[in-house]
């Protein structure tokens, strides 16, 4: 089974070419629904977060106000940095799980995680193949308003990760997000061909 990392910058395209993976029957993994996973209450990870950042940073059900949060750590480096030394090696461990379970009980020639940060995280060569997403920046920060944050929150979230093109440049395949979803589509379809 061909291990594939899809990777790319905050909103330039990764949830909507895993979604067309799946509709196409290829198993997938998606390293932010992990997360989430392991900042819910009860968790370890919870925990360490609580510990590091104050209980106040608890939603009342124990899991981790996700928007408390992330006013913290993309205002803050260090803040972000001690966030990811907790968050990452969980998700990891979640990510080789799932991969092993796919190989195990499917004959799926590949198998796709979606890694925002896998740049970032040095993660790179765990993979065999790395797909990137790709769209100017203008389109970036857009997406980020339409989802509810102001343009300055947009551009700090933006500015936090490696940019979208050393992203693109770093990897085997990209998908350029700024045209149509048809010419997206048709972008995925070539990668699938090619893998």
């Amino acid at each position: 089974m061909v291990r594939v990392a899809l990777t790319g910058g905050i909103a330039t395209g990764k949830s909507y070419v895993l979604e067309r993976l799946r509709a196409r029957g290829v198993p997938c993994l998606d390293a932010d629904e992990l997360a989430h996973g392991a900042t819910a209450a009860g968790t370890e990870a919870s925990d360490l977060i609580a510990k590091r950042f104050g209980a106040g940073i608890l939603s009342p059900d124990g899991s981790v106000d996700r928007a408390k949060l992330g006013s913290i750590v993309f205002a803050d480096d260090e803040a972000r940095r001690a966030l990811e030394a907790i968050v990452h090696p969980v998700v990891y461990r979640a990510i080789e799980a799932g991969l092993r379970a796919f190989a195990a009980i499917g004959d799926a020639p590949i198998a796709v995680v979606a890694i925002p940060l896998l740049d970032e995280t040095g993660r790179h060569g765990s993979f065999d193949k790395v797909v990137a997403t790709l769209c100017s920046r203008e389109k970036q920060v857009a997406r980020l308003v339409e989802r509810g944050l102001s343009a300055a929150d947009a551009n700090r979230r933006i500015d936090a990760q490696l940019p979208a093109a050393e992203k693109a440049a770093r990897a085997d395949f990209v998908i350029n997000t700024d045209g149509s979803v048809e010419e997206t589509d048709a972008q995925i379809a070539a990668i699938l061909s090619a893998l």
